[in-house]
């Protein structure tokens, strides 16, 4: 294989690969902000929430408050309308990296009751004949403000409702210590003379993302979070891991999926929100759009549980769990089965895990991500180690072989068959491989693709900084040092490697113009990728050098 079609290979592919995901961003199908008519949907005859049944009893009217609820990584705020999540404020995530100016910058909110942004955990009960709360009933609640102490591990927020039919209802939600979890229990008390029969339900509802703004073209290419999935997903043991995008909402519904040990959720890059029934519950997924006139959609995805039937003076209740956090993969898989599958590499998920997983245990020693993506490239480095040798032993044996090569070309002059089976046997004679360079170059487009998944989708890289002027891994360069410094290698290895013979004018212009597009390239991909191509490129130069040096000793021993 030819090396230099191989390189030009690789910068086509990550020219493309830019190119495309911007088209997708700005010229993809987007969902079209249409009003339509919300319809009742029924469910073993109940209402289900989300459409607009009629609320006989009024229980939606009443002046509801906010509560906020602390610990020590998370503040929620809950709106007494419906015991809704409107807010939550991830504590250790700030929106901006911490500096000495700014040691204390706001923290991200992921749930969030404004226009713009609109994002909320909902939940409640439903029934066909029955006083029911359901997410707009108005709750009461003994406090408005609940904290975890120093010495606490467990917070209960309690809300109640009751109707003048005897129905009350206590939900109540169980936060604990580090954790972002958070228990919801419903509990029913049939004080009325019938039996009571419904259901209980937990949703999500949100917009869509809003259009980013940006002052120039490089901040827009640059912005790494626009490419990532944003929307609805949802898990079941049988078919596995599900999206939906906002704009299949209306032409690919999900409708009515039971499922049992599932769960659903709105996710985006690095944070998610997810309902998880009981593992043994066989609950009813779906979705729905709810439009009103004059603004902007709202997505659903809901889990709907099975029947619960009440007797006169009996109690029930039902529970479920709500994570709305950071997509770590070592908390996901112990919250919920599958729950790990929502850090989304895509297609390169087979590269961009093991890289992962690699990087992550490199870190705990490091405790630095850049110094582990040093380390990293250090140990692909060891393991290609031979391969790479035999690269240069053969680029250093054709660049002895040049003046014949070039022989060759004067020789044949135009007749390009003659002379590619001449450099063969020329090749053969002196046993020099010319694919022998084929194997690094394979090796290092899958782990461009992987890493670079690994850097815009895992949120422990998130702000992450390095040394110096690097506060942020996941971030293009703010100041380009680290594309110069590669563009700068690039020049160094193109000079030491030697020429091919009759390679087309074409590509020979290409290849010197290689490093200008690579350099443009690298403005707009994460630091630490651009770090891992610095760090590879100067152990390659350094080995090229050392392997150049002792094949020309040992040919220069041998005349």
């Amino acid at each position: 294989m030819n090396q230099t079609r191989t390189f030009l290979m690789f910068a086509l592919l990550a020219v493309s690969f830019l190119l495309w995901q911007a088209w997708e961003q700005d010229y993809g199908p987007h969902p079209v902000n249409e009003p339509t008519t919300v319809s009742t949907t029924t469910t073993d005859g109940n209402i289900v929430p989300g459409a607009a049944p009629t609320i006989a009893n009024g229980f939606a009217e009443g002046t509801a408050q906010l509560i906020t609820v602390t610990t020590d990584v998370l503040r929620l705020t809950i709106d007494t309308r419906g015991g809704t999540i409107v807010r939550s404020e991830l504590l250790d995530y700030p929106v901006t990296p911490r500096t000495r100016k700014d040691p204390n910058p706001v923290p991200i909110r992921l749930l969030d009751d404004g226009v713009a942004d609109y994002f909320a955990a909902q939940s409640g009960l439903v029934s066909a004949d029955s006083a029911a709360p359901d997410h707009r009933a108005v709750f009461q609640s003994a406090q408005t403000s609940y904290e975890l102490t120093s010495g606490q591990d467990a917070l209960n927020v309690d809300l109640t409702w009751a109707d003048p039919s005897g129905i009350k209802v206590l939900k109540r939600y169980t936060l604990h210590r580090g954790s972002y979890v958070i228990g919801l229990d419903q509990q029913i008390d049939n004080g009325s003379s019938k039996n009571w029969d419904g259901n209980a339900y937990r949703q999500f509802q949100r917009v869509d993302r809003p259009a980013p703004v940006y002052s120039n073209f490089l901040q827009r290419i640059s912005d790494q979070s626009r490419y990532g999935f944003f929307g609805a997903v949802w898990y079941t043991p049988e078919q596995k891991f599900n999206k939906l995008p906002f704009d299949k909402y209306e032409k690919e519904p999900l409708q009515n999926q039971s499922a049992t040990g599932g769960w659903v959720s709105m996710m985006q890059q690095y944070f998610l929100g997810v309902w998880i029934p009981p593992a043994k519950e066989t609950d009813t997924f779906s979705s729905a759009m709810v439009n009103e006139q004059g603004s902007a959609p709202r997505y659903v995805i809901r889990s709907v549980g099975p029947q619960i039937s009440v007797a006169p003076g009996q109690q029930a209740s039902s529970a479920a769990e709500l994570y709305i956090g950071p997509k770590l993969p070592d908390q996901l898989q112990n919250v919920a089965p599958g729950l790990e599958l929502t850090i989304d590499y895509g297609m390169l998920k087979i590269f961009a895990e093991p890289l992962h997983w690699v990087l992550a245990k490199l870190d705990k020693l490091t405790h630095n991500w850049g110094v582990s993506i040093i380390l990293l490239v250090l140990l692909i480095n060891l393991v290609t180690f031979k391969f790479t040798n035999a690269q240069f032993e053969s680029a250093a044996k054709m660049r002895k072989l040049k003046p014949r090569m070039d022989a060759l070309k004067e020789r044949y002059g135009d007749d390009r068959q003659k002379m590619q089976q001449a450099m063969m046997e020329l090749y053969k004679k002196e046993k020099v491989n010319p694919a022998a360079g084929c194997l690094p170059v394979l090796i290092t487009i899958p782990i461009f693709y992987g890493l670079y998944y690994v850097l815009r989708d895992s949120v422990e890289l998130r702000q992450a900084p390095f040394f110096g002027w690097i506060h942020d891994l996941s971030a293009a360069d703010p100041y380009f040092v680290l594309p110069i410094l590669y563009t700068v290698v690039m020049l160094v290895q193109q000079w030491m490697m030697p020429p091919t013979a009759g390679m087309d004018p074409t590509q020979a212009k290409m290849m010197k113009f290689m490093p200008l597009m690579f350099a443009v390239i690298f403005l707009f991909f994460p630091s630490g990728l651009v770090l891992y191509y610095v760090v590879n490129g100067l152990c390659r130069l350094l080995q090229q050098w050392w392997v150049t040096r002792r094949t020309e000793a040992v040919q220069a021993k041998a005349a």
